[in-house]
């Protein structure tokens, strides 16, 4: 199914048409939403934000968030059309326009976008009630033509009846149009369900990306479209002091070089000239304040940090005696490197400056940052900035961007052109993989140190926990002064563990390298510290791993239900063939619980070989569990290519990886088999994009040690 790029603005509001909630609050009714360059169809009938229906009794869905592979599109269709009773096959799907008033998604406070695994959490009632808000219109006009009372009126599959009496979605629009708006209406019982939770729900936009009519960032044409690639600085914190441009506009193709803010940029008729100029550019960069110098330089300076008094994140006043008063210690310094997103699809945007008005076509993970950055940087307002918004080959936080960096860049060279020449031709800005590996935008380095007390009896008395790296919030300036940010120890405070008593302090040093968020954000490095940390902690008072764990979990349900659901599925301590060992892991991100129980074995370069992998998730209701299942799928190979090989290594302040031959991501021969076990669950739903991500590295390190006697402190395992 192909998403067209929604080009909508906010309409004025007719008798009919009115504003029922705000982007907090829940279903937002009667908006009209008029698209450019296209008249509506007077029997179209829109009762709602989200859902139109048309006369040839198409029902098209505007989506507010962005589907960049995890299958959200399909969940957003999958409540539209269980509530509305409509042919899920008949359902199109269009983005919808920068608008957070409408858009807004309540777990992100209100602003426009997708991130945190949040997508279906936030949509679950909305959603659900704009289907059946659409439903009951439409069952209201089949009830006034036809004489008969609306508790006589069936729909299924986007047909009406009433007895012998039929009609569809579109041949009711116009009636159903003039209806008022219900000011509250019914949901299904979930036992009524004919697409929630039904594994024959597959994926809507399977077919479009299949046979290549989806619509990416790449494959946007435009009248006179031109091309650029920037010269970006070499080295974190290098800026540019001069450059020669001659020998590139000799290039065949090459119709101008011109200077941005954060480098050079080469304009040309295509990719290939726009490359060729930019290798001919005479750069030459100021690295004065380059830095950090090395990888291995931060690791040091952070854990000298790590024995310093930090922000205190949890404290108690017990910590000290009861460690000084513990029978057995645990102590433990773990380091975490750079990690870059690597997604299959290398940043880019087009921007095209015309008639007074911008307007970009991109992966807009965020709009609410996108619109004003791009406002800004073509010095407009708001109003003449149209976002569109198109699928992406992958985020994983990379698009998420508090610096909208490859928006603003496209238009700045928009601008640029048109300020220079008057120019008002479409350009669009492409990062090659190396310019996207290069760029920061990185997981930070982290290290952590750790020291935990057990007493005679074993059992767990103290925990004392620090963390040191780069504060993505801050970085993002959306940290106050004081603020702890959160997304540095989520994971290891709050934790689900009984802890008698608990101290977690935290160091954010600056550094010249952009941090990001990177799938599951803090859990990706917290949950290997404390998963492991449990493993050996069991060890050392002489008890199993899963039984320790579970004494620490009386508290949390749900968290040892998935332990133990895991831990059933995969035959938790079964003998295994020589070589083999078992590894398990447990952790709750985006509000979910997951458990992961792994089969491994080791190479003969040391590596891990992950077999098998168990993995129990209770994330709520799964809306779609075959998507459920596949983003536990993916979410496994994203992590273990991570857990392997994902490190970014840093000298002078330069990247030393730029593509997938030294920054590797995992090969299809390298994935282990996997079954998800989903629990079954009435509650409403929860992420499930990321939460399979943060178990999966410290159950194979926990294999790992089963089989070497070593305990992993480093990631990724090829530098451990």
């Amino acid at each position: 199914m192909k998403a067209s790029p929604s080009t909508a603005t906010t309409g004025g509001l007719s008798r009919r048409t009115f504003l029922q909630s705000t982007a907090l609050g829940g279903l937002m009714l009667g908006l009209q939403l008029p698209l450019a360059g296209r008249v509506r169809a007077a029997a179209e009938f829109a009762p709602n934000a989200f859902v139109r229906i048309a006369p040839d009794d198409t029902v098209t869905l505007i989506i507010k968030h962005f589907e960049m592979g995890q299958g959200s599109t399909t969940g957003l269709v999958t409540l539209l059309a269980e509530e509305l009773d409509a042919d899920i096959e008949r359902v199109a799907i269009e983005y919808a326009p920068a608008n957070a008033q409408l858009y807004g998604n309540a777990l992100l406070g209100g602003a426009q976008g997708t991130g945190g695994s949040s997508a279906m959490a936030d949509s679950w009632t909305k959603m659900r009630r704009a289907g059946a808000t659409a439903r009951a219109m439409l069952v209201q006009a089949a009830a006034q033509r036809w004489r008969v009372p609306a508790a006589e009126i069936a729909v299924s599959r986007g047909v009406v009846s009433a007895g012998n009496r039929r009609a569809t979605f579109g041949e009711l629009a116009a009636a159903a149009a003039e209806v008022p708006v219900p000011e509250t209406v019914s949901l299904k019982a979930p036992g009524d369900f004919i697409y929630i939770g039904r594994e024959s729900t597959r994926r809507v936009d399977s077919r479009a990306k299949s046979t290549g009519t989806a619509t990416f960032t790449i494959d946007v044409r435009l009248p006179e479209l031109l091309t650029a690639v920037i010269a970006w600085p070499p080295a974190f914190g290098a800026t540019l002091k001069s450059y020669k441009a001659d020998k590139a506009l000799q290039v065949k193709g090459v119709v101008d070089v011109v200077e941005i803010p954060e480098g050079v940029a080469v304009v040309a008729e295509g990719m290939w000239p726009a490359i060729k100029g930019r290798r001919a550019l005479e750069l030459d960069w100021d690295t004065a304040r380059a830095g950090p110098a090395s990888s291995e330089a931060l690791y040091a300076e952070y854990e000298a940090l790590a024995d310093q008094p930090g922000q205190a994140v949890v404290a108690s006043d017990d910590t000290a005696p009861r460690l000084a008063k513990a029978a057995r210690k645990v102590t433990a310094t773990y380091h975490f490197p750079y990690l870059a997103h690597a997604a299959m699809e290398p940043m880019n945007c087009v921007a095209w400056l015309h008639d007074g008005r911008l307007e970009t076509w991109s992966g807009h993970q965020f709009p609410s940052i996108d619109h004003p950055s791009a406002a800004r940087a073509a010095g407009l307002e708001t109003s003449q900035v149209t976002l569109h918004t198109l699928v992406s080959g992958g985020s994983f936080g990379r698009r998420a961007n508090p610096w909208a960096d490859f928006t603003v860049a496209a238009v700045q060279v928009a601008k640029a052109l048109k300020d220079k020449h008057g120019w008002e031709r479409p350009v669009r800005m492409q990062m090659t993989r190396e310019d996207d590996t290069r760029a920061g935008q990185y997981r930070p380095l982290y290290v952590h140190k750790a020291e935990i007390g057990l007493d005679a009896n074993g059992a767990l008395s103290a925990w004392r926990h620090a963390i040191v790296g780069q504060s993505i919030m801050a970085g993002a300036g959306m940290l106050r002064d004081g603020q702890v940010d959160e997304s540095s120890v989520e994971g290891v405070e709050p934790t689900p563990y009984s802890i008698p008593a608990h101290s977690v302090a935290l160091h954010s040093p600056a550094q010249p390298v952009r941090p990001l968020w990177w799938r599951s954000v803090g859990h990706t490095h917290t949950a290997f510290a404390v998963e492991t940390l449990m493993d050996e902690l069991a060890e050392a008072a002489g008890k199993d791993p899963v039984a320790f764990r579970l004494a620490l979990l009386d508290g949390d349900p749900r968290m040892a239900g998935v332990l133990k659901r895991v831990a059933e599925e995969g035959n938790w301590g079964r003998e295994l063939p020589e070589g083999r060992a078992q590894g398990i892991a447990v952790h709750y991100s985006f509000r979910s619980y997951v458990a992961q129980l792994v089969e491994v074995s080791l190479r003969a370069d040391g590596l891990p070989r992950v077999h098998k992998v168990h993995c129990a998730v209770d994330c709520g209701v799964a809306i779609n569990p075959d998507q459920v299942a596949a983003q536990m799928e993916g979410g496994i190979g994203f992590a273990l290519a991570g857990a392997l090989y994902g490190e970014i290594d840093i000298e002078q302040g330069e990247a030393k990886q730029s593509n997938f031959h030294d920054y590797r991501v995992l090969r299809i021969d390298e994935m282990p088999e996997v079954a998800v076990h989903i629990v079954d669950s009435r509650l409403d739903p929860t992420g499930v994009g990321e939460p399979g991500v943060p178990p999966l590295a410290p159950a194979v390190a926990n294999a790992m040690y089963r089989l070497s006697g070593k305990r992993v402190r480093r990631l990724p395992f090829a530098a451990a």
